[in-house]
C-alpha cells in the first residue's frame, strides 16, 4: 500500500448496511495493525452511526448539515483532525444514504487537488437485496416514487464495486438472480455478495477495496433537478431522548417495540421507510448498546446488538428516513416515544427536515 493515506468511500442507499460495513472493515484493518479514521455524514446532527462506531473504540469524525459533496472542505477538516489525533493509514468515509454523484464531486477532487495526501479507493455501493430486487422489478412489495428511485439507480450507475449485502437473509437462488440482473445493467462494476453483519464472504470485497487501482471511470450523467427533487421527497428525523425509570427495564425489547410503533405509524401513509435506526446507551461504562434497524414498513425490526442486562435509563438516539412529510415523522415518533410503558421519556433534541438541493463544492469531469 502507498505511504499516502487511502481514502475509502462506502456508499449506497439508506438501509443497505453501510455503517456495519464500515465497522467490519475498520476492525479487519485494526486487526492487521493499521490505523483507521472514520468519517460519518448526515443532513443533521445526532447520528446513530457515530454513537455506534465510537462505542466500538474507533476514532470518528462527524460531518452534518449536508453531504460530502456539499461539505467538501469539512471533509478535509475532518481528515485533518483525525490525522492530528492518530495519523490513520486509511480513512473510511460513509456518505449520506440519499447522496450520489460522489465520483465527480468527491473522488476526482481528492485525486486532482489533494493527490499528494490521498490515494482513492474504488467507490463501493452497498445494496440491500430485497430493496434492490423490488426496484429492479424482480420482486413485489412497497417501494419508492420514481424520483427517489432515480437517485437509487444513479448510485448503482457510478459504483466501481457493487456489494450485495445481507446474503444471510435470502436464498442463494434469489441472490443469483439479483446478481445476474445487476451484472447485466451495470457491466462496468465488479459485484460481490456477502454479509457484513456476520463476516460471510467479505474478504474478496476487502481485497478489491484495499488493493484496487484508483478508477478512471467517466463522471456520472445526472440531472440535478431530478436528483434534488428525489432527495427532497425523503423526510428526515434525528431525535435524542433521555429515558429514566424507577425499576430496571428491558432496553432491547423497548427498542424493538418502539420500532414497531413507528413502523405502524408510517405504514398508515401508504409510503415506505427508507431506514429507521435506533440505539440505546445505558451509559453504565460497559460500552454496550442496544441497536435496532428496520428497512421498509413490511419488514420486522432487527435487533442488531443487545444490552447485556436490564437498565434503569439511558440515552436513546433515533434516526428515521422515510418518503413521508417530516412533520408527520415527528408526530409518529413523539407518540411512539410517549407510549413507552413505565419509563419517563424526555425529548432532548429533535430535528426534522427535507434535504436541500445538493450544491457541490467541486464537480470535476
Amino acid at each position: 500500500m502507498s505511504d499516502l493515506a487511502r481514502y475509502v468511500m462506502i456508499g449506497g442507499f439508506l438501509g443497505a448496511g453501510k455503517t456495519t460495513a464500515v465497522a467490519r472493515l475498520a476492525q479487519h484493518l485494526t486487526d492487521q495493525g493499521k490505523r483507521v479514521g472514520l468519517i460519518c455524514n448526515d443532513q443533521s446532527s445526532g447520528l446513530v452511526d457515530t454513537t455506534l462506531l465510537r462505542s466500538k473504540g474507533f476514532s470518528v469524525e462527524e460531518i452534518t448539515g449536508g453531504c460530502f459533496c456539499c461539505r467538501f472542505n469539512s471533509l478535509l477538516d475532518a481528515a485533518e483532525r483525525l490525522t492530528e489525533g492518530s495519523r490513520p493509514d486509511l480513512f473510511l468515509a460513509e456518505p449520506v444514504g440519499s447522496c450520489t454523484d460522489l465520483v465527480a464531486t468527491v473522488s476526482y477532487p481528492l485525486r486532482r487537488i489533494y493527490g499528494e495526501r490521498f490515494t482513492v479507493a474504488p467507490l463501493s455501493v452497498m445494496v440491500d437485496p430485497m430493496r434492490a430486487a423490488r426496484i429492479l422489478g424482480l420482486a413485489d412489495g412497497r417501494s419508492f416514487s420514481e424520483k427517489v428511485v432515480y437517485v437509487y439507480r444513479k448510485q448503482l450507475q457510478e459504483a466501481d464495486l457493487i456489494v450485495i449485502n445481507k446474503c444471510d437473509s435470502q436464498s442463494s437462488a434469489f441472490l443469483e438472480r439479483l446478481r445476474s440482473a445487476l451484472a447485466e445493467t451495470h457491466p462496468r462494476a465488479d459485484i460481490f455478495t456477502c454479509s457484513v453483519k456476520d463476516g460471510t464472504e467479505v474478504e474478496p470485497w476487502f481485497e478489491a477495496v484495499l488493493s484496487g487501482d484508483t478508477p478512471t471511470s467517466p463522471p456520472l450523467e445526472i440531472d440535478y433537478d431530478v436528483y434534488a427533487e428525489g432527495e427532497a421527497l425523503l423526510g428526515w428525523l434525528n431525535c435524542t431522548v433521555r429515558l429514566q425509570s424507577e425499576e430496571p427495564f428491558d432496553g432491547n425489547q423497548t427498542l424493538v417495540e418502539l420500532a414497531e410503533k413507528i413502523r405502524a405509524g408510517v405504514s398508515q401513509t401508504g409510503k415506505d421507510i427508507a431506514h429507521l435506526k435506533m440505539t440505546l446507551d445505558s451509559q453504565d461504562g460497559t460500552g454496550t448498546l442496544s441497536v435496532v434497524s428496520l428497512v421498509g414498513v413490511d419488514r420486522s425490526a432487527d435487533l442488531r446488538e443487545s444490552l447485556l442486562d436490564r437498565v434503569s435509563g439511558g440515552e436513546l438516539v433515533i434516526n428515521l428516513r422515510a418518503e413521508v412529510d417530516p412533520s408527520h415523522l415527528e408526530s409518529v415518533t413523539r407518540e411512539a416515544v410517549g407510549s413507552i410503558d413505565s419509563v419517563q421519556a424526555t425529548v432532548e433534541h429533535l430535528e426534522q427536515l427535507r434535504p436541500g438541493r445538493p450544491t457541490p463544492t467541486h464537480r470535476m469531469t
